[in-house]
């Protein structure tokens, strides 16, 4: 092992053992390390990310915080996604298969940022984790159920640092609804309305045909990589690198695109946990008199998804969720004066209580509350500049991920984050069950005069702590998913 392989462990070490002494976290002056001017092993975070195009390139570069923490790798199938964050950290060692990199800088990586395709995070989180690093992991967690909830355990298991990448559950936003359901503002919430102007990219069409030739910068082994654990199909730009949200081999739709930003508020604002049960309808497409397409592999172009939960510690009510996509919006309330745009406008969250009204847009900003004969409560500038993260991006939500990674497992750093797996878990679980439903809702078998018979169609029941519908065996299949050889979520 040469120096600076001895150096590299040692680092890991110390960072995990630190955290580990009776859950805190202590940091020993320079002077009894290494002397004037040095750096001691927890001032810097080395970390790599995976998926360093798009959303991968802002989620490493506010980790990176301005030189904070160093970026030791890049891992990306694409060498042209992956173009701004190698001319911004040139030093980075640079991967095409995310599995490689781990290995072999396994004693050099402390954490990594996933922002890959929505199949892939499960994997790739679960690797990382069970080699004791730190994970921040884009929205929505996970792909499936099933896959929320072991990273939610793992992280656990292997006493790692988590948060998801809903940046608006680091928006003080959210806090200023917390405070105003806890002063008893709105009384007890039963009914929540939350929709999305997505998808913004093509949904409800035929699945591509085979035959497209790929781009010259990638390869056939790209493209493997690409798929990852999904089954194999042929590339097509409706794939990569942006339109596979609308495939349930690779994306997770609407829900999963915009889910797990506007349900936050009412499930961190009700302490909402596993939902009882869901039902949905879809929009349907026709280009054959009488005949709707069916497209299973495809999400749907719009759709409707009710979901209900028990009455909670602070809410004494039972609660029913209406989620709306496709273009679908919730009616306006009588409350809310008619010429005033509701939530965010193209997306937006209602929550209806006893007493009046909470909204807000995307990522929690713009709370507002009405009541009856009373003026509407805003969120004041200054009470948004109460927040130490204010001024960092997104509300230090990756900022606030490195300093809890270097405090270590348990540490109040750690305890304080908005959407570590604990929480952001379950939350993903309950976006997912949506997509549960709209998946259950296609089922179909043939009929008479060979017209499909759709069976799936019903509310299904749903026990949350064995994750199975009890009702409808045949919706369970899409609690989990098939894995290809190689790339099993283990």
């Amino acid at each position: 092992m040469n120096k600076k392989e001895q150096a590299n462990t040692t680092r890991r070490k110390f960072l995990k053992s630190s955290a580990l002494i009776g859950g805190s976290f202590f940091i020993l002056p320079r002077c009894a390390i290494g002397g004037k001017g040095f750096v001691a092993p927890s001032d810097k975070l080395n970390i790599a990310s995976i998926g360093a195009g798009g959303k991968g390139f802002g989620d490493i570069k506010n980790a990176w915080n301005n030189g904070a923490n160093n970026v030791v790798a890049l891992c990306d199938i694409d060498v042209n996604q992956a173009k701004r964050a190698r001319e911004q950290f040139p030093k980075a060692k640079f991967y095409k298969d995310f599995r490689v990199m781990l290995e072999e800088m396994k004693d050099e990586i402390d954490a990594v940022t996933i922002s890959t395709p929505d199949h892939v995070h499960g994997v790739a989180a679960m690797t990382a984790m069970q080699l004791g690093m730190h994970v921040y992991v884009q929205k929505p967690l996970t792909h499936n159920i099933y896959e929320a909830r072991q990273l939610t355990e793992g992280a656990r298991n292997y006493k790692v640092v988590s948060q998801m990448g809903n940046q608006g559950a680091s928006n003080p936003g959210q806090v200023q609804m917390m405070e105003w359901f806890n002063a008893g503002l709105i009384g007890n919430v039963h009914t929540v309305e939350v929709w999305t102007n997505r998808p913004v990219w093509p949904q409800g069409i035929p699945v591509p045909k085979p035959g497209t030739p790929m781009p010259e910068h990638l390869s056939k082994s790209d493209w493997d990589l690409f798929i990852g654990p999904a089954q194999m199909v042929d590339y097509d730009p409706l794939y990569h690198p942006f339109k596979w949200r609308g495939w349930w081999n690779f994306g997770t739709g609407a829900l999963g695109d915009m889910g797990c930003h506007l349900i936050d508020p009412p499930f961190r604002v009700l302490q909402l946990a596993y939902p009882t049960e869901v039902e949905c309808s879809v929009g349907q497409v026709f280009t054959r008199d009488w005949v709707p397409e069916h497209i299973p592999e495809g999400c749907p172009p719009s759709s409707h998804v009710q979901v209900k939960f028990p009455k909670t510690a602070i809410n004494d009510s039972p609660v029913t969720m209406n989620w709306y996509d496709g273009g679908i919006r919730p009616f306006h309330p009588d409350l809310i004066p008619t010429d005033e745009v509701v939530g965010g406008g193209a997306n937006g969250v209602i929550m209806v209580g006893e007493k009046g009204i909470m909204t807000c847009g995307t990522y929690g900003r713009t709370p507002k509350l009405y009541r009856k004969g009373e003026p509407t409560l805003t969120m004041t500038e200054a009470y948004e500049k109460k927040f130490p993260t204010e001024a960092f991006p997104e509300h230090g939500h990756q900022y606030s991920w490195t300093q809890a990674c270097k405090a270590g497992f348990g540490s109040k750093e750690h305890q304080a984050l908005t959407s570590s797996f604990d929480y952001s878990g379950p939350l993903t679980e309950t976006v997912l069950m949506g997509n549960l439903a709209i998946r259950s809702y296609a089922l179909a078998k043939e009929g008479e005069r060979g017209r499909k018979e759709f069976y799936g169609r019903k509310k299904l029941l749903w026990d949350g702590e064995n994750t199975r519908i009890t009702n409808f065996e045949d919706a369970n299949q899409f609690v989990g998913r098939q894995y290809r050889d190689g790339w099993k979520l283990i």
